[in-house]
């Protein structure tokens, strides 16, 4: 008895000394978790990112600068590559240095661009300068001959007429680059070129002549560098990487912050464990009477307490239930909210080029109200800049394409709200508006929000004239993206076909949405409806979008039916009444 004792002490005790070392463990963790970030680094790489961005946008601004100024006396933009090279380099230190996730991930790509942007600038710069010194050249020596034939008695109709072409044409095709406006100055070249020149004139004419030729190569240079330039994406990488590790750095300090919090309620338990066990330790030497009464009076509040904790169970277990449930319908979110977010991306990145034309307009303006006062050459600068800017603009039709962008973002918005009230409580789907709704719409709708899972995938449209039907069209749309993306879904290779089907069938509208995909095995195939029945695996699906749309049908009074052959494909069939009966139509 004694041996058994002692074992059982020394037994006891191992237990209590790993307990105090996994409690321990578990503060020491904790803390670890609390130690404060060095914001320094993070600072630099924000400021880098910044600094990059803003060169980014001077590198735009310059194309368009250099490319409506024509004087050469005008000061050249600074060469910023240097810069750029130098803020990719420290960016890529300190990256390395903070072990950012979201960093490594666009770093290599984000280098590409601005690397290749900045080498871009080089040979736009060049083509430019080349551009300027040729009109230039131009401007000087088509006067100075037209001066000095003038007074020539037998003058050459040829040559005088490719100087006023020359003198007209080649500041417009500096500015605008047209194509008309090149096949006016090739021509006045080659009638530069026979046209009848005096011998005292004819290496002026020659320079003028290669300066011609000089002005047509760099200009269409200068243009397809342009648009190389338009189309490169270093400043939209920088803006979502900016954002990337913003997010990045907020979720590392929630991170810390909930640790501190985890760190005080611990520290708070373990107090709190250790009065106890001070209280418990205190009471172990009292009676064996008074620790009898202790112990009943324990054993009387557990009971009361296990009849509490049944109560509370039941519903656990009811809230559990409508936890998954809201995480099935979450994923039909996303979709709507990746539509909102490539929108406000897209409008973000049209912002620049709309400042920048503000800007000058501005600046136009104070011209204007200068009056008199103002300087002709850089009012007229000034106004060929805006003009061109303005010109861009309307090309690329980019307030209209705001406008749709701005329409998208809307519509997104509208559809996460309208998939958020589709859910009101576990028992029973909020009865959103009920109106007159073409099924054709709706379908046509579901396509749009589940545009991204069909870039592999040929849908077949086969849409009858059919009549509009009672019913809540978010609901119905709901019903519709489930089986779409179900029909998705099965489709293992992420090719096939889907056939979408409607037409009048009795009193109601029969809807069919087919696929060719892996089909359903018979039996699996009658419990496909059942509220977490699911076939995916863990994590993939929860086994509920069936079952809420086979709940949104039969409330609107109708039915859902399924037919399958396992490797030939599936047909759901969505059968709605045109007037759902009182007792079933959604309030």
């Amino acid at each position: 008895m004694s041996r058994r004792m002692k074992i059982s002490h020394s037994t006891r005790n191992i237990l209590l000394a790993g307990a105090a070392a996994a409690l321990v463990a578990v503060l020491a963790f904790f803390y670890a978790k609390t130690q404060a970030v060095d914001l320094r680094e993070r600072d630099e790489i924000s400021g880098l990112l910044r600094e990059l961005k803003d060169i980014d946008v001077r590198w735009d601004a310059d194309v368009l600068s250099a490319r409506v100024e024509i004087s050469a006396d005008t000061v050249p933009a600074p060469d910023r590559s240097a810069d750029a090279a130098k803020a990719l380099q420290k960016l890529g230190a300190a990256a390395r240095s903070v072990h950012s996730a979201a960093l490594a991930a666009v770093l290599p790509e984000l280098e590409k661009a601005v690397t290749q942007k900045s080498g871009l600038m080089q040979k736009f710069r060049a083509a430019n300068h080349d551009a300027k010194a040729a009109l230039q050249t131009v401007l000087k020596n088509a006067p100075a001959i037209n001066a000095q034939i003038g007074g020539l008695r037998k003058r050459s109709l040829m040559l005088e007429q490719a100087l006023r072409t020359l003198m007209t044409v080649a500041p417009q095709y500096y500015l605008l680059a047209e194509d008309a406006q090149k096949s006016l100055l090739e021509v006045a070249a080659s009638q530069l070129q026979y046209a009848q020149v005096p011998d005292n004139l004819h290496d002026m004419a020659q320079q003028l002549d290669a300066a011609v030729q000089t002005l047509l190569k760099a200009k269409s240079d200068e243009r397809e560098l342009s648009a190389q330039l338009a189309v490169i994406t270093a400043g939209p990488r920088l803006d979502s990487t900016m954002f990337a590790f913003d997010r990045e750095v907020e979720t590392t300090l929630d991170e810390k912050e909930r640790y501190r919090a985890y760190l005080v309620a611990y520290a708070g338990a373990l107090l709190i464990l250790i009065a106890w066990l001070g209280f418990k330790l205190k009471t172990a030497y009292e009676g064996l009477e008074q620790r009898v009464q202790e112990r009943t009076r324990e054993l009387s509040e557990a009971l009361k307490h296990l009849k509490e904790s049944e109560t509370q169970l039941i519903q656990s277990e009811k809230m559990a239930a409508l936890g998954q449930m809201v995480a099935g319908v979450a994923h039909e979110i996303n979709t709507p909210l990746a539509y909102v977010k490539n929108s406000l991306g897209a409008v973000a990145g049209k912002l620049p080029d709309i400042n920048t034309v503000i800007v000058n307009c501005e600046k136009l303006l104070t011209l204007l109200q200068a009056g008199a006062n103002a300087d002709p050459n850089q009012l007229a600068q000034q106004f060929a800049t805006v003009s061109a800017q303005i010109a861009q603009l309307q090309q690329q039709r980019v307030l209209a394409e705001l406008g749709g962008l701005v329409n998208d973002g809307l519509y997104g918005t509208g559809q996460m709200a309208e998939i958020v009230g589709n859910l009101k409580d576990f028992s029973r789907l909020d009865r959103s508006k009920v109106t007159s709704f073409n099924l054709n719409d709706g379908l046509n709708s579901t396509l749009l929000l589940a545009k991204h899972l069909l870039k592999s995938v040929t849908v077949n449209k086969q849409f009858g004239d059919i009549p509009a039907v009672t019913c809540s069209p978010s609901q119905i749309n709901q019903v519709f993206l489930n089986l779409v993306t179900n029909a998705v879904q099965a489709m293992e290779s992420g090719k096939g076909t889907i056939a979408l089907t409607t037409r009048r069938d009795g009193d109601g509208i029969a809807v069919e949405i087919a696929d060719n995909g892996k089909g359903i095995p018979p039996d699996v195939l009658p419990k496909i409806f059942d509220p977490f029945f699911t076939t995916k695996e863990a994590g993939k699906g929860t086994g509920l979008g069936l079952s809420i749309s086979y709940k949104i049908v039969q409330q609107h009074g109708g039915r859902i039916n399924v037919t399958s052959q396992p490797g030939a494909g599936t047909k759901f069939t969505v059968w709605l009444p045109l007037q759902p009966p009182v007792e079933a139509a959604p309030a």
